[in-house]
């Protein structure tokens, strides 16, 4: 079962979850030279990641990248790489090297080859892998009722090339297997729609359901979840 913590708003729990980070990084960096992490974009993630930029880290020695991406250029309003280039990789921060999900390729399935290279030469497991969550259960951007969600969940390739059923652009996203390459998984879950959607996640049932199961539903790597009320 995940490791709960619980805060009234939003922005308590994503300080905590920055401070928590922080110190699992600065551990494995005294323990292994290095530190890894994989966030997530969208709203939720954002004062995470600036509270973190702010950190007193060796920067030089951590290794950031993404989740999932969308396949739209990096100057997008839409793209993950941006949301983290504007605010965790700022200040001191900025010397970390940040490994991206997106190329030049014309879409996402030409190009996931040679993002799939890149995420191999990371130092597996990365140490933190910090999830989100759909209204509909989907993370990273393994979608329920999507067409690559089978293999998103069977492959034992590290990321893959999918179009989501609903939501906009193609996306290159961390298989299951490669959210579970982790040392730590992190959710973050935010108002009471998604709060009931995690409930009924945690209760059991389908992974292809609710496909944030694969992280919940799983021992083989510890998970912690901070709930907020808003």
């Amino acid at each position: 079962m995940p490791t709960e913590h619980l805060f009234a708003t939003g922005a308590q729990a994503a300080s905590d979850i920055a401070t928590r980070i922080a110190t699992i990084l600065s551990d494995a960096i005294a323990a292994r030279g290095v530190a890894s992490i994989a966030v997530s974009g969208g709203r939720s993630p954002r004062p995470v990641l600036e509270a973190l930029s702010k950190v007193p880290l060796d920067w030089t020695k951590l290794i950031v990248t993404l989740v999932d991406e969308r396949w739209v250029d990096p100057v997008s309003a839409d793209s993950n790489e941006r949301l983290v280039r504007e605010t965790l990789l700022q200040g001191p921060a900025a010397a970390a090297r940040f490994v991206p999900m997106k190329n030049d390729a014309a879409d996402a399935y030409a190009g996931q080859a040679a993002v799939e290279a890149d995420f191999a030469a990371l130092p597996w497991p990365l140490d933190i892998i910090l999830l989100g969550m759909g209204d509909d259960g989907h993370t990273a951007s393994l979608f329920p009722q999507g067409a690559e969600l089978a293999q998103g969940l069977s492959s034992s390739a590290l990321t893959i090339a999918a179009t989501p059923p609903v939501a906009p652009h193609q996306r290159m996203s961390l298989t299951a297997h490669g959210i579970l390459q982790s040392r730590h998984i992190f959710l973050q879950i935010g108002g009471a729609e998604k709060k009931a959607v995690y409930d009924r996640a945690l209760a059991g049932g389908a992974v292809e359901e609710l496909p944030i199961r694969l992280a919940l539903l799983q021992d083989a790597v510890p998970v912690e979840v901070w709930i907020s009320q808003g």
